[in-house]
């Protein structure tokens, strides 16, 4: 849609809604429709993820390659602003290495000559060969003579022995150590300073559990959003339980969602039915971000969380946030599997290689699941690790079989 305002999610009963979340029917569905080319542009043109964690880059590429979608509109991008370039080059990498013509030679070539160079230049050497790359030290070392770009100890700096300037340091003196109690009280203290707080709560994370921040939690909430006070309370672990049950029912929102992680990593068979309520109460608000924690958490209950598993098929059908859709499938295996082999099937497509790889360890053997399972294994897109997982259980499946992998 041109109004950025107006653009939601299609449907997930469709082609188009199925792409957009990174969905694996969606790449099975796509090759015998005759609008998967549009629809698949579509996703190139716009960022469809939920989060930027979700990953779309080579779902995206290995649908242009096997639509064979030309890579000139993806190859112009590149000359945008950073954010485009970034994404530019996250479909063009993966079309370099299954061999989409054009690919390789327009990122070289925008090494010698793009403004955002440097982050293309990694994202080459994280994701090709080496000799895809290494005959560009010469024009990189001229280049950075010229921009001075500050470098991380990363590829292809390390292997070219280009280190990253040391930050100058100024000799600290040593920081006397501040006793527990002290610390809390600087937290109860109203009128105390908020940096000073923040610091507080950082040495308290650092020392482990402090039972004597449990009252504090609420009071130090009301003063509004104060860093680092949920890394203090994952430190105290089970400690927390009790009064989690209370913050759980609190109308603030960010204290309840601290009492519902809590008791999902930590709390009891007692604490489902909340969990159940929170997961429904994201399910109604549409929240996508999150639920995958409490998934974990129920998951911990294995059939005794039986009453979420409605809910857990309607996230894993449903959300946009691919990122979190590998949780709902681990949370079905432990409570209720029954239904799982078609989804299991279905992940082997799916965008989020934790999904991919829970299909190819969990599908059921049928001819299918070793087709697919003989492409990710040959396939020089993939990654190496869902390459070896996949070629380990195919082979465990067609004993005595050929290889006939293709490397990049």
């Amino acid at each position: 849609m041109s109004d950025e305002a107006e653009w939601a999610y299609a449907p997930v009963s469709t082609l188009e809604g199925l792409l957009q979340r990174g969905r694996g029917l969606g790449a099975i569905d796509a090759p015998g429709d005759p609008t998967a080319g549009r629809l698949v542009r579509e996703c190139v043109s716009r960022d469809c993820r939920w989060d930027g964690v979700d990953e779309r880059d080579l779902y995206l590429a290995r649908l242009m390659r096997d639509l064979e979608l030309s890579p000139e509109p993806v190859v112009a991008r590149l000359q945008g602003d950073e954010y485009e370039c970034e994404r530019a080059a996250g479909l063009l990498v993966p079309l370099a290495k299954g061999g989409v013509a054009g690919a390789r030679e327009a990122l070289r070539a925008y090494v010698h000559d793009g403004e955002h160079w440097v982050d293309v230049l990694q994202s080459l050497a994280a994701g090709w060969p080496v000799e895809w790359w290494d005959d560009l030290a010469g024009v990189a070392r001229r280049r950075l003579a010229a921009d001075r770009v500050p470098l991380w100890r990363s590829e292809p700096w390390v292997r070219w022995q280009v280190p990253a300037p040391e930050p100058v340091l100024r000799a600290r003196p040593p920081q006397p150590v501040v006793a527990s109690g002290r610390l809390l009280a600087l937290l109860a203290d109203p009128a105390a300073d908020r940096s000073a707080k923040v610091a507080a709560l950082r040495a308290l994370a650092a020392r482990g559990p402090e039972p004597g921040l449990i009252p504090l939690v609420p009071l130090l909430r009301a003063e509004g959003p104060m860093p680092l006070l949920g890394r203090a309370v994952d430190s105290l672990g089970v400690l927390a339980v009790p009064a989690a049950r209370e913050w759980v029912t609190a109308p603030d929102r960010w204290l309840s969602w601290t009492g519902a992680t809590v008791l999902a990593a930590h709390g009891e068979p007692r604490d489902v039915p909340v969990l159940v309520g929170q997961l429904a109460a994201h399910w109604a608000a549409r929240d996508w971000c999150g639920p995958g924690r409490l998934a974990a958490g129920l998951a911990r209950f294995g059939p005794q969380a039986a009453e979420a598993v409605p809910l857990l098929r309607r996230f894993w059908l449903r959300t946009p946030h691919s990122y979190e859709r590998p949780a709902y499938l681990k949370a079905l295996a432990a409570i209720d599997p029954s239904g799982l082999p078609q989804a299991y099937t279905e992940s082997l497509w799916d965008c989020e290689s934790d999904a991919r790889l829970l299909g190819i360890a969990s599908a059921p053997d049928t001819p299918q699941v070793r087709r697919r399972l003989a492409e990710l294994r040959d396939d020089p897109m993939e990654d190496s690790e869902i390459r070896a997982a996949a070629g380990g259980r195919h082979q465990s499946l067609s004993p005595g079989e050929i290889r006939t992998a293709v490397h990049p």
